[in-house]
């Protein structure tokens, strides 16, 4: 077994990350693999929103280490497939976005939607089945606002379950407010941040440093069975 990584705090602004969390619901803790801000160029002004940390099991670190064990984080970051394999990998992830500027739950939510929407048809993936979980998403958000310091956690299961909950305070409930069960949903919505067409180059950026860093200490190779999985989950 490799030993767990051991990562430091990132602020992102006014935003703290912790080294690890535990996310609502769960046993373990997760670690910090990479945090960076959401903003966008308004009037000639990057204009930032939000702060976003991804969370990763430690056997993460050993499962990407099959194939990217040696690369740069120049390389890692210019990796379409890498990210791809965080996104799919066969461990727990947990994806924080804590507010700069006040948000409420229907501007999220609706963006997010139109996201995921938009790359499941452009894949012709969409379903009914997706339309229906897409509005059980934005039934969660209606009725929510979120100040600064407020946060959304997404924790999406090693088995693709996303798991939604809400803090006001900075703290990490002990609770998810909901969970669906819709793999490709959990998926897609880790995937908006760090993908292809992700929304925070930052977050990217800062994964690749750290997970790059953290491969490096591993000792030798990683297991075969460690690269079955990897293989069956990029699929």
């Amino acid at each position: 077994m490799a030993p767990p990584p051991s990562p430091t705090s990132l602020q992102i602004e006014s935003v703290v990350f912790p080294p690890s969390v535990k996310p609502p619901g769960a046993t373990n803790a997760l670690f910090l693999a990479g945090a960076g801000v959401r903003g966008m160029e308004i009037d000639g002004n990057f204009v930032k929103f939000t702060g976003i940390g991804v969370y990763l099991e430690d056997k993460a670190i050993p499962s990407l280490a099959v194939k990217w064990k040696g690369k740069t984080a120049a390389e890692l970051t210019d990796s379409v497939e890498f990210f791809r394999d965080i996104v799919t990998g066969p461990f727990e992830k947990l994806t924080q976005v804590t507010m700069i500027l006040p948000l409420t739950g229907k501007q999220y939510s609706e963006k997010v939607s139109e996201m995921c929407v938009g790359v499941w048809k452009s894949n012709g993936t969409y379903t009914d089945a997706d339309a229906i979980t897409i509005d059980k998403f934005l039934e969660v958000f209606k009725d929510q606002n979120f100040p600064p310091d407020s946060s959304i956690l997404f924790t999406t299961s090693s088995i693709g379950s996303l798991s939604i909950s809400f803090s006001k305070d900075g703290s990490i409930p002990e609770a998810p407010n909901v969970v669906l069960e819709n793999e490709k949903l959990g998926q897609a919505v880790i995937e908006s941040v760090i993908g292809r067409y992700g929304v925070s180059p930052a977050t990217k950026q800062s994964l690749a440093s750290r997970l790059s860093d953290f491969m490096e200490q591993i000792e030798g190779k990683a297991t075969e069975t460690e690269s079955v999985e990897l293989g069956k989950n990029s699929l």
